[in-house]
């Protein structure tokens, strides 16, 4: 693709050299240019990428997208004619945009369905992707656990949803594999950032808003403004809205057309009652304007209703007849790292959840009060280097709904853990009792296996915070650790299957 046509939409301020070039890729990371490349200097939080220029010239790179003047000797290569700079005002937005057009504007050829909100987004996603499936709908998914393709799936990326070049092109390849509509996990950074621009929604989805990415966002109103970008700036032909958040009426007006509202309160578009709930899942009906359904699913927990409402929403606006819905989410039998069994042949429940803020923390508490246990412990950590305003309002919640507490270390990244824990306990002790009931475990295997080790017949064990993850941050390593395992391994300890390691 010649320069000229890969910034078609692009502001641009000047051009220093030829626009009549051929561009083999976009990157904005210099390790990854290659000979033709278009190098985007993106400024990062951490490291500015107009600092690799020069490293992208001399490995090749065909056009250096900046927001300012390069020195011309910078953008000379050591055998060629070297690089046409083109500076804009905005790098992430340029990149976005260049990226759109390398890959042919992918989301124009396919439908395309964003869910956004604190918590939510995964399990929503993949209900939304099984309701498509059953309905006979080849869909990909983008998410925070897994991509699927069309025979394929990969581990998903550290991003939430990835730069606007890995985005791009995992949509382009979707198209090229015949796949019609794809499901997306929206992030709030995300959308600052720009990673979307460009893209064409068939449908967006708003799962739920409470405090989060404080160290990110500038206050919980930012963080708010942030999310309803998804539905202010971008073209879309239907929303799914959460009529029963409390930030629902800031969102969107709900009597327009294109709006489906869902909830288990008032008389939203979609609506569930007579919820059932046990250790085998939850039963409810669901009214809907195509008519009633009675879903018996495996989740577990009013917010789990709510999800599988929000996908509800979506198979009608996407025209899924009301049978597929129901096969769809009865389908859906486990979501990674949310609201995970592990099952050893004990006498006690043990689930790991992905639970990181006060209100998930809150509505994964709650789901397991209503199963009715004996008692409830929870295994929960904070992580390092995030909003650290959320820490005593987690341990307040946890310290509430829980019996016994065992606090530990989640990823405590470069922050100091024991700092971590004593915010966490500034909340517990709002409590009355909340410290008595609690114990100090920073190890976060040793904290598990304390919390296994007290576990008697009929108790509920809640490792919160991690989930899916299979790693662990300590300073800047990613040490292997999954809360699964280590909790599988201290149930076989424990029956006398064998040692933890």
């Amino acid at each position: 693709m010649d320069i000229t046509s890969l910034l078609t939409g692009v502001s641009v301020l000047a051009v220093q050299g030829r626009l009549d070039r051929g561009v083999t890729s976009v990157v904005c990371h210099s390790d990854e240019v290659g000979p033709g490349a278009c190098f985007v200097a993106v400024r990062g939080t951490a490291v500015d990428g107009h600092r690799f220029i020069p490293e992208a010239v001399r490995k090749g790179a065909a056009l250096i997208v900046a927001e300012g003047s390069v020195p011309a000797e910078e953008l000379q290569a050591p055998d060629g004619e070297g690089a046409t700079l083109v500076v804009v005002p905005d790098t992430r937005r340029a990149l976005a945009l260049a990226a759109r057009n390398f890959f042919s504007d992918p989301s124009r050829r396919l439908a395309l369905i964003g869910v956004t909100g604190t918590n939510g987004k995964t399990t929503t996603a993949l209900l939304i992707e099984s309701v498509l499936r059953a309905a006979g709908v080849r869909a990909g998914l983008l998410g925070t656990v897994v991509y699927r393709f069309a025979d394929e799936e990969e581990v998903a990326p550290q991003h939430t949803t990835p730069e606007a070049p890995a985005l791009q092109g995992a949509l382009a390849r979707m198209v090229k594999e015949g796949l019609t509509h794809c499901v997306m996990e929206v992030s709030s950074h995300a959308l600052v950032l720009e990673r979307t621009v460009g893209c064409t929604f068939e449908v967006c989805v708003f799962t739920s808003f409470s405090q989060d990415h404080l160290d990110f966002h500038l206050s919980l109103e930012d963080y708010f403004q942030a999310k309803t970008k998804l539905f202010y700036e971008y073209d879309f032909k239907g929303a799914v809205l959460n009529a029963d958040d409390p930030w629902f009426s800031r969102l969107m007006d709900e009597d327009r057309k294109d709006v489906l509202t869902y909830g288990l309160k008032g008389a939203p578009d979609v609506k569930a009652s007579d919820l059932e709930v046990s250790v085998a899942g939850t039963r409810f009906n669901v009214s809907t304007p195509a008519g009633t359904l009675r879903v018996e699913s495996p989740l577990i927990g009013r917010h789990n209703v709510y999800n599988m409402l929000a996908a509800v929403g979506v198979g009608l606006q996407v025209g899924v007849g009301p049978e597929a819905i129901r096969e769809g989410l009865e389908a859906c039998r486990a979501i990674p790292g949310r609201f995970e069994r592990v099952e050893a042949g004990q006498d006690f429940t043990v689930v790991v959840d992905y639970a990181h803020t006060d209100d998930a923390l809150r509505n994964a508490l709650e789901a397991a009060r209503s199963l009715e246990p004996a008692r409830l412990l929870t295994v929960f950590g904070c992580g390092g280097d995030r909003d650290p305003l959320k820490r005593p309002k987690m341990g307040a919640v946890v310290a509430r709904l829980s019996d016994e507490v065992i606090v530990t270390s989640d990823n405590p990244r470069t922050e100091d853990p024991q700092a971590i824990i004593e915010q966490i306990l500034e909340g517990i002790d709002e409590v009355a009792a909340g410290r008595e009931r609690s114990v100090v475990v920073p190890d976060r295997r040793e904290a598990i296996v304390e919390a296994i080790g007290r576990a008697r017949s009929g108790d509920f064990v809640l490792i919160a915070g991690k989930g899916h993850e299979t790693y662990q941050i300590v300073g800047t390593e990613r040490q292997p650790f999954d809360d699964r395992l280590v909790a599988r391994q201290a149930l076989e300890a424990r029956l006398g299957r064998r040692a933890v390691t």
